[in-house]
C-alpha cells in the first residue's frame, strides 16, 4: 500500500499525528495528471456518488414529472446538515412524489448542524428521518420507484431494479463495468461502492463539464447547475463543500464522503480531484484538500477566501490554550 503523508498535527513544536492517504487528479479523458500516494487506491465512494445515484431518476424525467425545482434537485445530491431549509425541501420532494417520511428507509440521526456549529440540540426536540443527511437522495430513490411502479418498501435492496440502475450509472460514469465495483452498505443503508480513486476523480471531471458530457449531458448539466446554484443545500452552514463551491462559484462542484473522501470537479480546468485520507480523518481531509487546490494553482490565496478556516487550523484545549496546529504536507507529483 503506497500511501503518502498528507497532513501533520502538532502538539507544541512536535509532530504528534501524521495522516496518510492518496490523491488523484484526472482530466475529462480519464488521464491521470497529478498524484500523491496511490492514485488508484480502492476507495469506498460513500456520499460522493450521490449525483450519479440520481442519474436514473433524472434520465427517466423524474424532476419534470414531480415538479422538482433546482433546490430540490440539489437535495438529491446532498449530505445536508438537517437545517430547516433542508428538512422543508425534503418534505416537499416527498409530498410531490406522493410519499412521506414513513416511506424513508435511511434511519435517523442527530442533525449535523449541531456538531458543525458547536451546539447541542434542545432537550425537548425530536428528530425524524427527514433530518438524516441522506434523506434528499432517498427522496429521489422513492420518486423513481413511484415512476416505475416498483415496491417502495424494498427500494434499498441491491437486487431492486432501482439499485441495479443506480449501480450501472455509477459504474458507467466512472468508466467501469458494474461488476468492477466492490459493494458494501452505506450509513443510510443504501448500497455503496468502492472503486479506484482515479475513477472517482474522473467521474467528477465529467460532472464538472455538465451538459457537454457526451452520454449524460442533460442529466449532468442539471445536476451540476443545481449543486453549484445551491451549495448551501448540498452541504450546510459552516460546512466544507459550501465553502469550496463559494470559493469558485459556478466553476467548482464539490462533494465530501464519510471516512475521509473528498472530490472536486473543476469546469474551467477540465479536471477532477479526489482525495482519500486512509484513517478517515475529517480534519486532515479539509486541510489536505486546500493544499492540493493551492498546488494546482486553483486557490493561490486561500487565506483570503472561504477556504481560510481549513488552511492551517490552530488547535486549542478546553481551557482555551493554544496546543498545536493542523498543517498540510501533501506533495503532488506530476504523472
Amino acid at each position: 500500500m503506497n500511501l503518502a503523508p498528507l497532513v501533520e498535527v502538532t502538539r507544541g513544536d512536535q509532530v504528534e499525528c501524521i495522516h496518510f492517504g492518496s490523491v488523484a487528479v484526472v482530466d475529462t479523458h480519464g488521464e491521470l495528471l497529478y498524484q500523491a500516494g496511490d492514485p488508484h487506491f480502492l476507495t469506498f465512494t460513500r456520499s460522493t456518488i450521490k449525483p450519479f445515484q440520481a442519474i436514473p431518476f433524472l434520465r427517466a424525467g423524474g424532476p419534470e414529472r414531480f415538479g422538482f425545482d433546482t433546490r430540490e434537485m440539489a437535495l438529491l445530491c446532498a449530505s445536508h446538515s438537517g437545517e430547516a431549509m433542508h428538512v422543508d425541501a425534503v418534505r416537499s420532494m416527498l409530498a410531490k412524489a406522493g410519499c412521506d417520511e414513513h416511506h424513508l428507509r435511511c434511519g435517523c440521526h442527530e442533525p449535523m448542524m449541531y456538531g458543525v456549529l458547536g451546539q447541542r440540540p434542545p432537550a425537548d426536540v425530536q428528530f425524524s428521518q427527514l433530518h438524516h443527511n441522506c434523506s434528499g437522495k432517498h427522496g429521489g430513490f422513492l420518486g423513481w420507484c413511484v415512476q416505475h411502479g416498483q415496491p417502495l418498501d424494498r427500494y434499498l435492496e441491491p437486487a431492486h431494479p432501482l439499485q441495479q440502475a443506480v449501480r450501472a450509472a455509477v459504474a458507467d460514469v466512472a468508466g467501469l463495468a458494474p461488476s468492477d465495483l466492490k459493494a458494501g452498505t452505506d450509513g443510510c443503508s443504501a448500497p455503496n461502492y468502492a472503486m479506484p480513486l482515479s475513477r472517482l476523480a474522473f467521474s467528477y471531471a465529467r460532472l464538472a463539464q455538465g451538459g457537454k458530457d457526451v452520454h449524460y449531458g442533460q442529466a449532468m448539466g442539471d445536476l451540476f447547475d443545481a449543486m453549484t446554484s445551491h451549495p448551501e443545500l448540498v452541504s450546510g452552514t459552516g460546512r466544507n463543500d459550501l465553502a469550496f463551491m463559494q470559493a469558485a462559484p459556478g466553476d467548482w462542484v464539490a462533494k465530501i464522503g464519510a471516512d475521509g473522501v473528498q472530490v472536486i470537479g473543476v469546469r474551467s480546468a477540465g479536471i477532477g480531484i479526489a482525495l482519500k485520507v486512509a484513517d478517515g480523518s475529517a480534519r486532515a481531509l479539509h486541510t489536505a484538500t486546500v493544499s492540493v487546490l493551492r498546488q494546482l494553482g486553483l486557490a493561490p490565496s486561500p487565506e483570503a477566501s472561504p477556504l481560510a478556516p481549513w488552511l492551517r487550523p490552530q488547535l486549542t484545549n478546553y481551557g482555551g490554550l493554544h496546543t498545536g496546529e493542523v498543517r498540510a504536507v501533501v506533495q503532488l507529483r506530476k504523472t
